[in-house]
């Protein structure tokens, strides 16, 4: 197998702040690998070193003969009057068919490519900077947050595109999701090291946790021997007939050496403070129309959420979801028809725009020191500020001087540190590292706030929801399924656009003809068995989606729970009969 690329010693400073130090990789053909890290640990200053964007200290970045890469930035490449078509074809020199046959790839396609680029929603602009980076036919692909702003049906895409690619990957995502379902290796960088495991990331997880717990354990086991030895020492030591043996367990103790381990990275564990704890309606909306003067985006929205429930709102891009949660916000103005939020809610909304108003002078430790609400203790200010990465000298830092990404984390620790019934969330989890996102997630999914929230961060939303709204056609309505169906379904919808068609079973080996009809037999019986089952729980399944249509504006946590149930035993019970559907067509040849 052919080697890529080789890095060897490097190391990467700025300041007094060490990045890299005597790091090393090395990239084969055809490697899927997913780069993870805290912020801040240096993936993508080591993209930039290996594009040449960026100097190193010391040390060699080697780019093989034969090596094409591909490098997705954040930074727009493209000018204001240019089509989409002319863009791609001025970026990779490649012809009008070939740029429209990619483009097609990712469902851009007819009017979309004669559209200025700058026109598009910013998923669709990400589309078109991917598809100008695959047309210049890399073999390593470097993509560094590609599904920051992607929708997620061009993240399916991606996906798509991901596991049939044949040249090799770096990945850098803050979505633990999308890197299951790309990448089958992973590299680490922290402490300044690179990390290669020739795994997924579960199962990296997994070996470094246990690693640490053995070299824990070792080290406990020396520490304990040490103690044993040090106490003859101390208490036979200057005793002249035991003088040697004292000496001699000196020299054992001297050879026993503890295994240096890194002080680990802590891990995230955020506490949302409680808010009143109270039941009943959250919001209500009625024939609500949203959007902007000249342009209405959605009409006739009926919804009503309870207080505390926690709801992702999903749809492509451009559909409506922000100018949603800015309607709900009180950001812009409704266009017609009313919405009306529980009696005393108090509520908090983020959105990409927010941090831009951080224009005060203060500290970071005096901004949220003035924010918080009297009964937060200064303990938990700071607990809450260091879940965001604000400690020691980054507390001291005026709000000025902040990067982008740093404002976006003082205003989520702004926002859950205020005690608020509700809060309206528009992609929340840009700015930060999978571990702070999943941290994040399972305090939102287990406080008593109500949380409406958009993200296409699937990890995120998987833990949080346990409701859906969806932004589709100019209409926003509930959506009675689970999450993982809505994935499942959005993602065949799909497959059915690009003609993809799943391969047929293999053929087995023949069995003896009387043991073979005894096999037949039985898998038919376990058929009928199975359709029986599925035929029941679809007409349950049926029954409550009728109560669901008929009383739009009720909820029934009994009825939702068990429509929860009920899918889930569709989708096994569906499963079981598509595998033995196929081990009957195997067995009758």
């Amino acid at each position: 197998m052919a080697t890529l690329l080789q890095i060897n010693g490097l190391s990467k400073s700025y300041g007094a702040q060490t990045i890299l130090e005597d790091a090393g990789l090395v990239i084969n053909e055809r490697q899927k690998i997913g780069v993870i890290g805290r912020n801040g640990a240096g993936k993508s200053t080591l993209f930039k070193i290996i594009v040449g964007n960026e100097e190193l200290d010391e040390g060699t970045v080697n780019v093989h003969e034969g090596t094409r890469i591909g490098y997705l930035t954040q930074h727009s490449e493209y000018e204001e009057d240019e089509s989409v078509i002319d863009y791609l074809m001025r970026s990779s020199g490649k012809k009008d068919w070939e740029c429209g046959k990619m483009a097609g790839s990712f469902q851009i396609k007819g009017e979309q490519l004669d559209a200025k680029v700058v026109s598009l929603a910013g998923g669709y602009q990400m589309r078109v900077k991917l598809i100008a980076t695959l047309l210049k036919d890399p073999n390593l692909l470097l993509l560094d947050e590609p599904t920051n702003y992607l929708d997620l049906s061009t993240q399916l895409l991606l996906e798509h595109f991901l596991r049939n690619y044949k040249g090799s990957v770096l990945l850098i995502s803050h979505d633990r999701e999308f890197i299951k379902r790309t990448c089958n290796e992973t590299v680490e960088i922290e402490h300044g090291k690179i990390t290669l495991y020739p795994r997924s990331i579960e199962e990296y997880l997994v070996y470094k946790e246990e690693q640490l717990s053995r070299i824990e354990g070792l080290n406990i086991k020396t520490e304990q021997k040490k103690k044993h030895l040090q106490s003859f020492v101390d208490r036979f030591g200057a005793k002249a007939s035991k003088a040697s043996q004292a000496q001699s367990k000196m020299k054992q103790i001297e050879k026993l050496k503890t295994i240096e381990v890194n002080h680990p990275l802590s891990t995230t564990t955020i506490v949302i403070p409680p808010a009143e704890d109270k039941k009943g309606i959250a919001l209500k909306t009625e024939n609500l129309e949203i959007g902007y003067s000249d342009k209405s985006i959605a009409q006739e929205i009926n919804l009503e959420i309870e207080r505390g429930q926690k709801i992702a709102v999903l749809g492509d891009n451009g559909q409506g979801k922000t100018t949603l949660l800015k309607t709900l916000a009180g950001e812009i103005d409704k266009l017609s028809g009313n919405y009306k939020w529980g009696h005393n809610i108090k509520i908090a909304y983020y959105a990409q725009h927010i941090p831009a108003t951080l224009n005060s002078n203060e500290t970071v430790k005096a901004y949220l020191k003035r924010i918080a609400p009297p009964d937060i203790s200064e303990q938990d200010i700071f607990k809450m500020a260091g879940n965001f990465l604000f400690k020691d000298e980054a507390l001291k830092k005026k709000l000025p001087v902040l990067s982008g990404g740093e404002k976006a984390r003082l205003c989520l620790a702004k926002i859950l540190l205020q005690k608020n019934q509700v809060i309206l969330l528009d992609e929340p989890t840009n700015h930060l590292d999978f571990e702070t996102v999943e941290a994040l997630a399972q305090a939102l999914r287990d406080s008593n706030v109500t949380i409406i929230f958009v993200s296409h961060n699937r990890t995120f939303v998987e833990i949080v929801a346990n409701g859906i709204v969806e932004v589709k056609n100019a209409r926003v309505t509930r959506y009675h399924h689970n999450y993982e169906e809505y994935v499942y379904h959005l993602q065949k919808n799909i497959e059915e656009d690009l003609g993809i068609i799943e391969e047929p079973p293999l053929n087995l080996e023949k069995e003896e003809r009387k043991a073979l009809i005894k096999k037949v037999k039985e898998v038919k019986k376990r058929l009928k068995y199975l359709e029986k089952e599925i035929i029941g729980l679809e007409e349950e399944k049926t029954i409550l989606l009728e109560w669901f249509e008929e009383n739009p504006t009720e909820y029934s946590e009994e009825k939702t729970k068990r429509l929860a149930e009920i899918e889930k035993k569709i989708i096994e019970k569906e499963q079981e009969w598509m595998e033995a559907e196929i081990d009957l067509e195997v067995k009758q040849g």
